[in-house]
């Protein structure tokens, strides 16, 4: 089939605004790719999800004429590179696209987490402030002259780490490696990174060799007064070691965009004061959409065109 007759499949929730870009110069199905009919199946060359969906070897046989997967956002755990670059598939995903937005969140839920805030807004609306002293919520530790430590410092650990220093806050990091030049703490190990760290903001990308990564010893070594910040993926939490962390009073506070089987949310966190939750809207600004769109974009009309794909994901894919 010509790539400019392709049919683009949308699997996932990728905002409206997004689907219209799409429409107003392609045809776009909207299905999962279980229920496409044989000849419709045939007619895709191009699928447009999320990178936290599983695209494996099974979904791109179902597409006989599938050559590009476009994940919208930075991350593409979902998608098997191998499979595809076994079919000539080209995987394309959003790198930058959303980080500053992210990283915007990632402040707001250690602020949020640290200060109280929900806390604060609930002791409020229940009328309960009187404006004695007595009856105030307690006091907290604000973020001037805490330890940040960021696992992961990508584009998204960056920013976030640029953003702490402007909060007055000490930054350090751990990864798979250190950085030549970099000017933060580096820490050989996540545990150590978290015994050192009054508050840890989770910004790695997921894979299967870091899942479950914050597990109960990270959130010990955080220890009673400590925040947790998660705006990568729920896999690299342990989520019931968080709950009862959390419950047992053995971790301060948590602020958690995302979770390990979206949208359920575990209630053991639906039910905890120390908590704030969000649900996965990190990179969801009227902005980073708009940039996100535009790349998305560039990588179909690069592809239709033959030409080399603005951004394809590092790894075996082919493109």
């Amino acid at each position: 089939m010509p790539r400019e007759r392709s049919a683009i499949l949308v699997h996932g929730a990728i905002g409206d605004d997004l689907i219209a870009r799409l429409r107003s110069a392609h045809e776009v199905v909207l299905a999962d790719p279980s229920s496409l009919g044989p000849e419709q199946a045939a007619r895709i060359g191009i699928l447009v999800t999320m990178g936290i969906m599983q695209t494996d070897r099974a979904l791109m046989e179902r597409l006989p004429a599938l050559g590009l997967v476009c994940c919208t956002g930075s991350g593409f755990e979902g998608v098997d590179l191998a499979a595809a670059a076994a079919r000539g598939i080209a995987v394309t995903h959003g790198p930058d696209t959303n980080a500053s937005a992210v990283a915007d969140l990632a402040m707001g839920l250690l602020l949020a987490s640290v200060r109280g805030v929900v806390l604060a807004d609930r002791f409020l609306r229940q009328g309960r402030w009187t404006g004695n002293d007595r009856d105030a919520p307690p006091l907290r530790q604000g973020l001037t002259g805490m330890r940040l430590g960021i696992y992961g410092l990508g584009t998204i650990g960056l920013k976030i780490a640029r953003r702490a220093e402007a909060f007055e806050m000490e930054v350090g990091y751990h990864g798979r490696r250190e950085r030549p030049g970099c000017p933060y703490r580096y820490a050989p190990t996540l545990l150590a990174l978290a015994a050192w760290a009054d508050a840890l903001v989770v910004a790695v990308r997921a894979g299967p060799g870091n899942r479950h990564a914050v597990d109960a010893a990270v959130l010990d070594a955080l220890g009673p007064g400590g925040h947790l910040v998660n705006v990568a993926r729920g896999s690299l939490v342990d989520e019931p070691a968080l709950i009862e962390a959390l419950r047992a009073g053995r971790l301060g506070g948590a602020g958690l965009d995302v979770f390990a089987r979206e949208p359920a949310v575990p209630p053991g966190l639906v039910a905890s004061d120390r908590v704030v939750l969000t649900p996965h809207l990190g990179g969801s600004t009227t902005d980073a959409h708009a940039r996100m769109g535009d790349l998305l974009l560039a990588n179909i009309r690069a592809f239709l065109d033959g030409r080399p794909l603005p951004s394809p994901v590092p790894g075996p894919s082919a493109g």
